[in-house]
């Protein structure tokens, strides 16, 4: 009867099923997977469920085609990438899930107006999905024996490979572990970066479902579980949309061999470098103007010299170069152009003077002409937003005042995506400036949002949210720009910020800047091992531009943050300073749980460290542990 019935249904589905899809499954089971253990399996579905909470369809259809590459082509059997092009189905009726296809072209081919084609002898990999009625006795003995994680109420994915035959029927088939394994990094990457598509401006007015993005790559760090993990613990995977503007793994040219020589006669082709101060990174002796040198192959390092340039060569850069360029070559996807005004800084007195912003309210810290003031003690005060803001034109600057309607009275919490999403928000220009200030609190809002599950799920329920902010500098003269933070929470909870740092004055220490009804800012001087027995416990601890590449002092700080196993989230300027913050956690007995990702809410500026020429930005990427 029970088998009756599910054929029944099944052709019921087949005739009457609304929206893309291939229809439910027929039986396939993970645990017949060879190589597939229980824990793996746990991971998948944990995976899936982490990918289900964000709500993907809500934005995508079918039509919205990425590009996914998943570690490098050799990673994987017969040296290329599985399932490089994806979709997710279901927003516009019908199953949920995700299709997953072995080139755009089948993408192409299969992607109907207004259901899934069946093309004869493609395959695709799909992780549908289904409700626990629905599934197969099989899928659910291996629910309930394992005590898997469900996706949503009463749903669980089901992950098969569905193959079209020539006679137009299907066919299905359980997917090898090596698929499961490039299913997972997909879902664990596509879960943290879909929120970050933005749409176009040409489609925001259009009155169809159907809204075209705007085009974007991303790359974050996936950890694989430990019962899988082949030659390293992270895999880098990168998303894009449209499926072009993914990466392609260059080759190496017979040349190549020379390429990883050390330099004898000739040296790279050395490039004259502009900037006015640049420190070299073999001897750190200051270099001015046209007496400083990069590298020719990466462009990324600085040197005073061919003498230290050689040097420096055989000693480290040698192995390091191709990572350096690897690196270089992100800047174009890392830059904001949403902006209008200029966002690569070489000095920045010039620059707050091309913007008539010099010497003016919260800008003063953006350049070193107030370096002899102590943080949190500039001279003067300023009356109100306007002289906070430097005198910016009335309209370039967020107003001191509520949003209406904005998550009101709402039990959902509505993300921002990004500095687009925001700016409209604010109705602000996308040639103000305030973005580059604005970058240390709307990281926050992002974080205890969108990142921190426990902080998110308090302000839901309105309870108020204890933040422990780490090491604040400039941030101390920028409490008016931090006031958006309580407008932004608008009837959800509250926010109490205690900023805890050997930079915090002994006069405002021990203060409470009530800045708003939802937004409480306490000051405490010290370190943080020494601070934090003093002051409620935190719901999430934050680092902004935490720099613990350079900082002995992090020692005692990050054992606290070990003990506490709380929410800690970091953000560095650079990749480079991200790589060397992880070796920095790990002989702290702290792992990556939230990988290195580009933060969308990092400022817009461009800066240049003194030694190399690598893409970094304010916050520009955002890591976690004990997430």
């Amino acid at each position: 009867m029970e088998v009756h019935l599910k054929d029944l249904f099944a052709r019921f589905q087949e005739q009457f099923g609304l929206g893309p899809g291939l229809g439910p499954s027929c039986g396939t089971c993970l645990l017949k997977v060879e190589g597939a253990s229980p824990a793996f399996i746990k991971s998948l579905f944990r995976a899936a469920a982490a990918l289900f909470r964000t709500e993907p369809w809500k934005r995508l259809r079918p039509k919205h085609l990425f590009g996914i590459r998943v570690g490098k082509d050799t990673d994987w059997p017969n040296k290329k990438q599985l399932f490089p092009c994806a979709q997710f189905i279901g927003g516009d009726g019908g199953d949920l899930g995700v299709h997953l296809f072995k080139s755009d072209q089948d993408a192409l081919k299969m992607t109907g107006a207004r259901e899934t084609i069946r093309v004869p002898n493609m395959e695709v990999l799909r992780v549908i999905f289904e409700q626990e009625s629905l599934l197969f006795p099989s899928n659910k003995r291996m629910v309930k024996s394992l005590s898997l994680e469900s996706s949503g109420p009463d749903r669980f994915p089901v992950i098969d490979v569905a193959r079209c035959t020539s006679a137009g029927g299907l066919q299905f088939r359980n997917p090898t572990l090596e698929e499961l394994r490039y299913a997972y990094a997909f879902m664990k990457a596509a879960a943290l970066v879909h929120p970050l598509l933005q749409f176009s401006n040409d489609s925001m007015h259009r009155r169809g479902r159907f809204m075209n993005l705007e085009p974007f790559m991303e790359t974050v760090d996936v950890q694989w579980p430990p019962e899988v993990t082949k030659g390293g613990d992270l895999v880098a995977v990168t998303i894009s949309h449209p499926t072009s503007q993914v990466y392609e793994e260059k080759k190496l040219v017979p040349t190549s061999a020379k390429y990883m020589e050390q330099p004898k006669e000739e040296l790279p082709m050395v490039d004259p470098n502009s900037v006015t101060s640049r420190h070299c990174s073999m001897c750190d002796k200051e270099v001015q103007d046209d007496q400083s040198l990069c590298c020719g192959r990466c462009g990324a390092v600085v040197y005073c010299g061919p003498v230290c340039q050689k040097q420096h060569w055989k000693d480290a850069h040698k192995g390091a170069c191709g990572l350096y360029k690897a690196m270089m070559e992100r800047e174009e996807e890392l830059s904001m152009k949403v902006f209008v005004f200029p966002c690569f800084i070489e000095n920045p007195c010039k620059w707050l003077e091309s913007l008539g912003l010099h010497h003016k309210g919260m800008w003063r810290r953006k350049c070193k002409c107030y370096s002899h003031c102590p943080f949190g003690l500039l001279p003067g005060k300023t009356n109100g937003m306007l002289e906070a803001w430097g005198s910016l034109n009335d309209g370039e600057f967020p107003k001191d005042s509520t949003l209406p309607g904005y998550l009101s009275g709402g039990s959902n919490l509505t993300l921002l995506s990004g500095w687009s999403e925001y700016y409209n928000l604010r109705s602000l220009p996308m040639s103000s400036p305030v973005s580059a200030i604005l970058s240390h609190p709307l990281t926050i809002h992002y974080i205890v949002t969108a990142l921190a599950i426990i902080s998110k799920n308090c302000l839901v329920k309105g309870k108020e949210v204890i933040v422990h902010y780490l090491g604040p500098a400039a941030e101390l003269d920028w409490m008016p720009a931090f006031s958006e933070l309580g407008h932004l929470l608008n009837g959800l909870g509250s926010l109490q910020i205690v900023m805890i740092g050997p930079e915090v004055p002994s006069n405002l220490s021990g203060t409470v800047a009530g800045i708003s009804g939802r937004l409480r800012i306490h000051f405490a001087r010290g370190m943080y091992q020494e601070q934090a027995s003093y002051q409620s416990s935190p719901h999430v601890v934050i680092a902004l531009n935490s720099g613990l590449e350079n900082y002995g002092s992090w020692e005692g700080a990050l054992d606290l943050v070990k003990s506490m196993n709380v929410p800690t989230f970091f953000t560095e300027r650079s990749e480079i300073s991200c790589a060397n913050a992880k070796q920095v956690l790990r002989r702290a007995g702290l792992h990556i749980t939230h990988p290195v990702t580009p933060n969308p809410f990092r400022s817009p500026l461009r800066d240049q460290a003194p030694s190399n020429n690598l893409p970094s930005f304010s916050n520009g990427f955002i890591f976690g542990v004990n997430t």
